[in-house]
């Protein structure tokens, strides 16, 4: 009964207008609208026992929509970033979905399924290409966790891509049954460039009821209605992050897929697919400063 119940619910969104949904649950999320967001806050609350402990502003009362209470700010020091100069950070709060190597042009989303790094990457094979056989990890965020994003490691802002697309959950369930999920879904892809490190990517993936992604230096940048792809230049631009500052957000949640140069990261080994984990945790090492095996998941 239960996978029928999980076939239903993978293949209805199929068949549902996502980014209509998306886009009246952002409308409404970004509206005060008095005992009617006091009550949602609420409700959201104690169905995902979110922890408020740990935020600035403790009272969900102290909320005037829902999307600030989504986007809530944490105390500070309540996520240390790992402090070592070879330490590579988790960037948001979740669950690692899935991380390795990149074979080729081939990225691991769910047990028996890949997808086209380059098609990740916005369809360009000169983006693609500093990452061919490189690694990667994801981590998908789901509606308790916080939702603010935060840089990997240093870096310097280079490009910017806005790839439209649909707006698939990317829940566990829907990463084993749709094909190419996270290279379907709108997205938001940051390069950037570090003198040891070389070049990353840090990709925004949206999902059903993200109403928008936005980044700190940029503002929202979803949705897609009606836009094309578009291209952000900063190369020119000295824009540049340290570890573990707030790269963006997603208002209503989703997933964060890093990516690097081949044999630049080594992953901490204790580090599994289903693991959850914290802004700032660190997820490998440099790989010049690390020994020289390398952990993937078994599968």
């Amino acid at each position: 009964m239960s996978s029928l119940i999980d076939d239903i619910k993978v293949k209805s969104q199929y068949f549902l207008p996502k980014k209509l949904i998306s886009r009246a649950a952002g409308f409404l999320a970004s509206r005060d609208l008095g005992s009617l967001t006091e009550g949602l806050i609420n409700t959201f609350i104690a169905h995902y026992q979110v922890d408020l402990s740990e935020a600035e502003i403790t009272d969900p009362k102290g909320y005037k929509t829902f999307n600030a209470f989504f986007t809530r700010a944490l105390k500070k020091g309540a996520r240390p970033i790992a402090a070592a100069d070879t330490a590579v950070v988790n960037p948001a709060d979740g669950t690692i979905s899935e991380f390795g190597e990149i074979y080729k042009d081939a990225v691991l989303q769910a047990k028996g399924h890949y997808y086209s790094l380059t098609s990740l990457l916005g369809g360009d094979e000169k983006d693609a290409e500093p990452f061919l056989s490189g690694a990667f990890y994801t981590t998908y965020l789901s509606p308790k966790d916080y939702h603010r994003v935060h840089m990997p490691f240093d870096g310097k802002l280079e490009k910017m891509v806005f790839v439209p697309g649909t707006l698939f959950s990317v829940n566990p369930l829907t990463a084993q049954n749709v094909d190419n999920l996270f290279a379907k879904n709108e997205r938001v892809i940051c390069f950037f460039k570090n003198e040891k490190l070389g070049r990353f990517a840090v990709v925004l993936v949206g999902a059903t009821i993200v109403a928008s992604i936005e980044t700190v230096f940029q503002g929202v940048i979803a949705p897609s209605a009606g836009r094309e792809k578009t291209i952000y230049h900063y190369e020119k631009d000295n824009i540049t992050f340290k570890k573990g500052a707030e790269l963006g957000r997603f208002l209503l949640g989703s997933t964060t897929v890093c990516v690097f140069e081949n044999k630049k990261i080594t992953f901490e080994k204790a580090l599994k697919a289903g693991q959850s984990v914290k802004m700032g945790q660190k997820m490998a090492t440099l790989a010049t400063q690390a020994p020289k095996t390398k952990k993937t998941p078994a599968k």
